[in-house]
């Protein structure tokens, strides 16, 4: 994630900047593009947090997960309110990054919302994240973490 996100800063939900390098270190990451004005993600993010709080608070370890959500909103206010009304604790980038508009190109994102599971260096596990968790719930996870070549001790 390191090679994605370098040299830029990543925000949490209470507006702190974030180091992306430390943030995301050995993590499957899922790259959220979404926005409060599309009601499909506004559908799918309620059952996005609820996997995130999953893996994240009701795992021991938490699991080596992070979500980085890039907006597609009209406006940075809308999407402090979508990410304080809908979202989990989770990282963004800041809404005037120009850099959303490459991330959008380098994974091929042509309708939201649209969760991509990447690798450390940024390489696609799966563009089907969205999909996989309604599917498959948690035990998509390990897929996931297999395709990440992170090796914990995790256990779902």
């Amino acid at each position: 994630m390191v090679d994605v996100f370098s040299g830029r800063l990543l925000v949490s939900k209470d507006g702190r900047s974030v180091d992306p390098e430390e943030a995301l270190q050995n993590k499957v990451v899922g790259l959220y593009f979404s926005a409060g004005w599309c009601s499909p993600c506004r559908d799918f993010t309620p059952v996005l947090c609820d996997f995130y709080t999953e893996l994240l608070e009701e795992t021991e370890p938490p699991a080596p997960f992070e979500v980085v959500f890039i907006s597609s909103d009209h406006s940075a206010e809308e999407m402090v309110g979508y990410m304080h009304a809908m979202h989990g604790d989770w990282l963004a980038l800041p809404f005037h990054d120009p850099y959303k508009h490459d991330l959008k190109k380098k994974y091929n994102i042509t309708a939201i919302p649209k969760l991509v599971i990447v690798k450390q260096t940024g390489e696609v596990i799966t563009d089907k994240g969205r999909k996989q968790i309604r599917d498959k719930g948690l035990s998509c996870f390990r897929n996931w973490l297999e395709g990440a070549d992170i090796f914990q001790n995790f256990s779902s």
